[in-house]
């Protein structure tokens, strides 16, 4: 970041979500209320697999991992968002570039999460006699420890690229938060580098990742239907259907926000799929996890009905 920017923008103003017609105030409310459940959800996930030893395998360790990261994530973005919704849409400087960092250091340390799990149910199913050797707890936090590694560094290099743009024209960024390709479109300088580095990162990383589940859905899809009973199959699909959920709706939402080659793009689509993959996938994650998991679900089951019988008695 260059003393001549700041001297040039010292701030910028989060546009958010314009013409509202006087409903800010349910907006506001509504995610708020999101923000309390992604929360409360994730933190229940995590309590739950922290304070029951069954679940201290890999399988639900990645689970709370991923809830943990789900918190710092959705912090980055939507605490700003209910500010701006009170009108108050100033962002600093070093707070915008701050933001991004964070957005996409978490961002990609999810995708590489995402690409770790797919792995262990991978083992769990193609190779069940190696699996308890393979994937122990250590090998598992060590592949979560990877992956927020690679997230803090990853976004580096389109970070320090962005800082060395200058910003004279308007400092109205047209989004519900700081990011690469709105706080290009207010830069003065070619931003040519800037859109073909961001593009071919991007690519790179959700390419690699997806084809990575992809081919380790694959192989399980192909051992799962080499299985005799209709019961095995349905377990073996059972422990698999939670992540696949999870990914197909991150990959999905970020796919289409960031592996364009243009930064010419619908201002209302950017927002859409801001939303959904900054607030509604965070919020669905605890939701499909306990849902999908049987023995979280069992978890959950024998909690409500201690604090049912605890209330009458």
């Amino acid at each position: 970041m260059t003393p001549s920017n700041q001297s040039l923008v010292t701030q910028f103003i989060i546009i958010g979500f314009p013409d509202l017609g006087g409903t800010e105030g349910f907006l506001f409310t509504l995610l708020t209320l999101v923000y309390i459940f992604t929360l409360s959800g994730n933190v229940l996930v995590i309590t739950l697999i922290c304070t029951h030893h069954h679940l201290h395998v890999p399988l639900y360790i990645f689970v709370a991992i991923l809830s943990f990261l789900e918190i710092w994530y959705t912090g980055v973005t939507v605490p700003k968002m209910l500010v701006n919704l009170l009108n108050e849409k100033t962002i600093s400087y070093a707070g915008c570039f701050l933001q991004i960092y964070f957005l996409h250091c978490f961002g990609i340390t999810e995708t590489y999460l995402l690409t770790a799990m797919a792995y262990d149910r991978y083992m769990a199913i193609c190779n069940p006699l190696r699996y308890p050797s393979v994937m122990t707890n250590s090998c598992c936090f060590q592949l979560a420890a990877g992956c927020w590694v690679i997230g803090l560094f990853g976004p580096l290099t389109q970070v320090l690229l962005l800082s060395h743009l200058s910003f004279c024209r308007s400092n109205k960024i047209e989004h519900i938060f700081c990011d690469f390709t709105p706080m290009m479109k207010l830069s003065c300088s070619d931003t040519s580098l800037n859109m073909m580095v961001d593009f071919a990162i991007n690519l790179l990383i959700i390419f690699v990742s997806f084809v990575c589940i992809i081919m380790s859905y694959m192989k399980i899809i192909s051992t799962v239907f080499k299985i005799k009973t209709a019961e095995g199959r349905k377990k073996a699909f059972s422990t698999c259907g939670a992540h696949l959920t999870v990914v197909m709706l991150f990959f999905g939402s970020v796919g289409f926000m960031y592996v364009r080659p243009t930064n010419k793009s619908s201002v209302g689509y950017d927002r859409v799929m801001a939303v959904i993959y900054s607030v509604l996938t965070p919020m669905c994650n605890p939701i499909i996890y306990s849902l999908r998991n049987r023995e979280i679900r069992e978890v959950l089951r024998k909690k409500f009905r201690v604090l049912i019988l605890e209330g009458l008695s």
